[in-house]
């Protein structure tokens, strides 16, 4: 059973999805962390303190998508979940295509496992299973959960994973912009079929790109270009768009971070980060914040305070 003061301290990473060609398989970790900090209380349901992005527009009652990840693992193993207190401290920006929910669910399952240590083990696999049943794709989850960069596929029997180490001469950039997009939206815009030819483009590029990020950066330019899903979703994005346009033209791999709209560059030594910012400077006609970051090793970890241990 849990008592009441158990507490666990959840740490978990952002993530950028797609890396041009990768659609739907490949997915980045990146070192820009949500923590979160769930107490065991008396009284029943669940309150939730969010602190940084998403305060004050987040739910802060059980319809909080963490809270929810927490309640569906729980009913996974057929156990009642515990009045909880939720401290979430985010630093992920929201609807901007660098796996806010993903982090979220992932938050709420990492939880209600230290939560529910040793009452029931629960693997890396059921992990993926769970924060897949939520997201409905395990691009995103997969290297929130297990960090680097993962390859993800489905099969009959769930959701699979491969993690890999990035080349350390891969310095990934973000551009963040004020505006948001809707997944839902991007995901519209495509359409059910594509060309032979595209699908053929894309599956070299993709396997280019393994190549690329754990073994050759130099070839990250040529790697990264897409034609399943990126010109599809650019008229609902057009400075995003314009902005990859003109980087890739300065032989810069730029891409959609995930869903859009940020932008997502893989430089291949850390001075490329520096030219791709001041292009973006110069060139932009809205405000994007560039963040200068690393590949995220370790994914999710939670800690556990049991209450005996408490001062």
């Amino acid at each position: 059973m849990t008592f009441v003061g158990n507490s666990v301290v959840v740490k978990v990473p952002a993530t950028t999805a797609n890396l041009g060609p990768g659609f739907d398989t490949l997915g980045l970790a990146l070192s820009l962390y949500d923590e979160l900090t769930v107490t065991v209380r008396e009284e029943p349901g669940a309150f939730v303190d969010v602190i940084g992005v998403g305060a004050g527009v987040v739910p802060t009652d059980a319809s909080n998508l963490v809270v929810t990840a927490i309640a569906h693992t729980f009913a996974a193993y057929d156990i009642e979940m515990p009045g909880l207190h939720l401290v979430a401290r985010n630093s992920i920006p929201h609807g901007r295509g660098m796996g806010s929910s993903g982090a979220a669910i992932v938050s709420g399952i990492m939880a209600a496992k230290g939560l529910l240590e040793g009452i029931v083990e629960i693997d890396s696999q059921a992990l993926l299973a769970l924060a897949t049943q939520m997201e409905g794709h395990p691009d995103n989850v997969a290297p929130a959960l297990f960090g680097g960069l993962t390859i993800a596929w489905m099969t009959p029997n769930g959701p699979q994973h491969k993690k890999l180490i990035v080349h350390r001469g891969v310095s990934p950039l973000v551009f963040v912009p004020e505006s948001t997009m809707s997944t839902a939206l991007a995901r519209s815009l495509q359409p059910t079929s594509v060309p032979h030819e595209d699908a053929i483009f894309n599956v070299s590029r993709s396997a280019l790109l393994i190549a690329a990020l754990i073994q050759s950066p130099e070839l990250l330019l040529a790697a990264t270009e897409d034609k399943l899903h990126q010109s599809y979703r650019a008229s609902a994005m057009p400075e995003t768009d314009a902005l990859i346009q003109l980087l890739r033209a300065n032989d810069l791999a730029a891409v959609v971070s995930g869903a859009g709209p940020s932008l997502l560059v893989l430089c291949s030594d850390p001075a490329q980060r520096l030219v791709a910012a001041d292009l973006v400077a110069s060139n932009a006609t809205t405000p994007w914040v560039p963040l200068m970051l690393a590949v995220d090793f370790k994914g999710a970890t939670v800690v556990a305070h049991p209450v005996e241990t408490l001062a």
